[in-house]
């Protein structure tokens, strides 16, 4: 690996994006998860969002795609410390609750990147936490 390491936070759309999209928009994700440059930043919460339902619905595939994700990744597990900054983050922004725990884990990981589908008129925009990059731009 060389130059900079991005420390990059990827959005649950991303990583289901890169399981399950569509094949022009699943090559953009699965292209950052092979990038060398790239050191993977998550919480718990992320965590929570994909696998109980992939495990639910017996996506066994889909399920171990995730958890190699999640060996792989740098985690942020002190779910107080996100709670209290999140708060702070949706109260003063006004991004939604699962958005303020995601921005604010990235941010106390300091995460160069947070990478996400969600298009750029959405309010996690409005988030100053980290740097925001929209997949599909």
């Amino acid at each position: 690996m060389l130059g900079r390491v991005i420390r990059t936070f990827l959005d649950t759309g991303v990583l289901i994006t890169a399981y399950n999209g569509q094949p022009d928009l699943k090559t953009l994700a699965l292209n950052v998860l092979k990038d060398p440059s790239r050191i993977f930043l998550s919480s718990p919460y992320i965590r929570h969002e994909v696998c109980p339902k992939a495990l639910f619905n017996k996506r066994h595939l889909e399920y171990r795609f995730y958890r190699e994700y999640f060996q792989r990744a740098v985690m942020f597990n002190d779910v107080r410390l996100i709670l209290d900054r999140a708060g702070r983050e949706a109260s003063r922004s006004g991004v939604s609750a699962m958005d303020s725990l995601h921005l604010a884990a990235a941010r106390l990981l300091r995460a160069d990147e947070f990478i996400t589908i969600e298009h750029p008129r959405k309010s996690i925009y409005r988030s100053s936490l980290v740097k925001i990059v929209y997949l599909f731009g």
